[in-house]
């Protein structure tokens, strides 16, 4: 095996157990820990659970929650939903991409601080147009709010 830090499948399995009854809340164990699910746990998972990594791959790549490539520490949901793309969602996505110099199909910043992405309905309508960074929701968004909200987060983090 590599130097990859595997404790926190240990520890999962240890919790939930093994077998495939097991393996989504392993999974959510990894991916709260790693951020996402790196390629390096599927044979690790297969040998401690018992299950083929083409099972596992199915279960991880099948469920949208799950996310097989990197993100970065601070997550940001842009809901595009009916209510807040009337109320001008796209403009606090265009500031978005700008403020985080995110190029063409770029989700990542370069710096692995933040990913953005774009979901269908964060199930807030009264608070459009809304965003969510990790698990914080950001109602009423305007471009100037953007500018605040990630200067504060990059100042938090320069502190």
């Amino acid at each position: 095996m590599s130097k990859f830090d595997y404790t926190v499948l240990d520890k999962a399995i240890e919790q939930f157990g093994g077998g495939e009854k097991a393996l989504i809340a392993v999974l959510q164990a990894a991916q709260e820990s790693y951020r996402y699910l790196p390629k390096e746990i599927f044979p690790y998972l297969s040998e401690k659970l018992g299950i083929s990594e083409a099972k596992i791959f199915g279960v991880a790549s099948f469920y949208e929650n799950f996310s097989l490539e990197e993100k970065g520490k601070y997550v940001i949901k842009v809901c595009d939903g009916t209510a807040c793309h009337v109320r001008k969602s796209t403009a606090i996505l265009d500031e978005l991409k700008k403020v985080l110099k995110l190029g063409e199909g770029q989700k990542n910043t370069e710096d692995g601080l933040f990913t953005l992405e774009t979901v269908s309905c964060l199930g807030a309508c009264g608070l459009a147009p809304v965003m969510m960074i990790n698990e914080t929701v950001y109602p009423a968004m305007t471009p100037d709010k953007v500018k605040t909200v990630i200067a504060e987060i990059k100042e938090g983090e320069n502190a």
